[in-house]
């Protein structure tokens, strides 16, 4: 995998307190786990995020994982860390840790 990629990756993750790598976009995901990562941060009151489009780039999909030595897709980074994919993302909503990560982040009501 090119450093170009890795860099792009690096710059993107901590550019932006609420960063997802997903399957289509936040409006219109392409993958039954992207919707629901999606829509956990919407959940939390997550509003804007980045949402990366891996679809899009071939080198960016296989980049991600790559880069957090994480096989799947979704993944979500906060404040430039890897939190995890849709499953890790649902066990941490129910448990109110997601929440927890993204106080701050949200936009108000």
């Amino acid at each position: 995998m090119s450093n170009e990629i890795q860099q792009r990756i690096h710059e993107t993750v901590t550019g932006n307190p609420v960063v997802l790598y997903m399957k289509g976009t936040p409006q219109f995901p392409q993958c039954g786990f992207s919707a629901t990562a999606a829509h956990l941060l919407k959940q939390c009151g997550v509003r804007k995020f980045v949402g990366v489009n891996v679809l899009a780039d071939p080198e960016v999909r296989q980049g991600i994982k790559d880069y957090a030595n994480w096989p799947t897709i979704p993944q979500l980074y906060i404040r430039g860390e890897f939190v995890g994919g849709c499953d890790i993302m649902k066990e941490m909503y129910q448990t109110g840790e997601l929440q927890k990560l993204l106080e701050g982040l949200s936009d108000p009501a």
